[in-house]
């Protein structure tokens, strides 16, 4: 029988189930509405050219009582149709393009060194190719603040300051991420570790992190400076909780969230406050750039973890299985879990016995957990829709809800 960690997840992919993220943007916990409001926002999507997706949303959204009071003081419905004639969703890559076109060669300044070795191992996987989606949306996150603040949407100095700080970060922890996994494949090219050995890609990596926390401290603001160390600290448990595993079933689905969280959504999450606070004082608006990078964060990883059962390596630019020969018990494998019981030992033993991957990989896909590990990831992406919503309507706190749609269909 499924522990009560378990039955929550089951019914948040219920619900998700039979009520798609289309339909629920504007409709948020209805559960928890009272009766007197019948009638709920409803959204809907149309295809458009490319298979891109325009995001219509045709009335307004109300919250409950039992949830927080809308921020922006002048509406007590948040009609996202009022923000643009169209009302159709901007693009996040478009509206963030102008500002994240200087990115990798300011990064690329940070990182200047004589040497011309630990240069190239700085700089090998700041080339423009990766998908620069954390500091996109601390870009867009931190404009729409701005918007909602009475400024102007332009970005502060520290604002873009953050931005690429994320991606500094990120990069550092793939770096070493990577010597860790013993990976030799990353964006499609030989690793750092695979090219130049596990030592001097350590150092590479520790090198960025100094880079990126001397820039850190340039901010000179105190507040985002601890906000963005917790990252760091989050990244290291996140690793150490990787390493281990729960025999206890409920436990270990909520080991793999929060380590999920740590790895992934803290530093999303962490750097979106950091903007915040950067332009605004109010609690409750750092906390609503906190949820909304936490909860597209976790998405966005659930969507990877998918990824790896149904893309194949040439989509994903790793190995596909890469988790399950890592002795990672993922989403998939967790909910597959439900219909196979075997799992349970050969996740204990980190599928490290013969045969192990290829039947685990035969059992997740013989089960629902790719679907169920999909329907979490549209639960997510719910209650981040929810969260940013609440900010004051603006071209980038649309793209950001578009956003929440591009991480649930992505394919690489």
């Amino acid at each position: 029988m499924a522990g009560p960690w378990w039955r929550l997840c089951r019914r948040w992919t219920a619900t998700c189930a039979s009520t798609g993220l289309s339909e629920t943007v504007c409709h948020f916990n209805a559960r928890s509405v009272s009766s007197s409001a019948s009638s709920l926002g409803r959204a809907s999507w149309s295809s458009g050219p490319g298979n891109q997706v325009n995001f219509r949303i045709s009335c307004h959204v109300f919250f409950s009582r039992h949830e927080s009071r809308l921020l922006y003081p002048t509406l007590q419905f948040c009609s996202c149709r009022a923000a643009h004639s169209d009302a159709k969703l901007k693009d996040p890559f478009t509206l963030a393009q102008k500002d994240l076109t200087s990115l990798y060669d300011d990064i690329k300044k940070e990182l200047f060194v004589s040497k011309e070795e630990l240069k190239s191992l700085c700089d090998y996987y700041f080339d423009g190719k990766g998908k620069a989606i954390r500091p996109m949306i601390v870009v867009l996150m931190a404009r729409a603040l701005n918007i909602h603040s009475n400024k102007a949407g332009d970005l502060l100095p520290g604002q873009r300051a953050v931005a690429m700080i994320s991606e500094m970060i990120h990069t550092a922890s793939l770096v070493h991420d990577d010597v860790i996994d013993g990976s030799d494949k990353r964006r499609g090219k030989r690793t750092v570790n695979d090219v130049w050995g596990e030592r001097k890609a350590i150092l590479a990596g520790d090198f960025i992190l100094s880079a990126a926390s001397m820039a850190l401290a340039r901010i000179g603001n105190n507040t985002v400076v601890k906000v963005l160390s917790q990252v760091i600290e989050d990244l290291v448990r996140g690793e150490f909780m990787q390493l281990g595993s729960k025999e206890n079933e409920d436990e270990r689905f909520k080991h793999y969230l929060e380590k999920t969280f740590k790895k992934t959504a803290s530093l999303i999450a962490n750097s979106c406050k950091a903007v915040s606070i950067l332009v605004n004082s109010d609690p409750e608006v750092h906390e609503i750039a906190y949820q909304y990078g936490k909860n597209v964060g976790i998405a966005f990883q659930l969507v990877d973890d998918v990824l790896d059962f149904t893309s194949g390596a040439n989509q994903l630019g790793k190995p596909s299985a890469a988790d399950l020969k890592l002795g990672l018990a993922t989403g998939p494998v967790l909910f597959a879990c439900q219909q196979f019981p075997e799992l349970h030992a050969m996740i204990m033993r980190r599928f490290s016995s013969n045969g192990d991957v290829d039947r685990a990989w035969q059992y997740v896909l013989q089960s629902d957990g790719v679907q169920q590990t999909n329907y979490l990831a549209q639960r997510y992406c719910q209650e981040a829709i929810r969260q940013i919503s609440r900010l004051r309507p603006s071209p980038e706190r649309d793209a950001l809800i578009r956003l929440t749609e591009i991480v649930l269909t992505r394919n690489k």
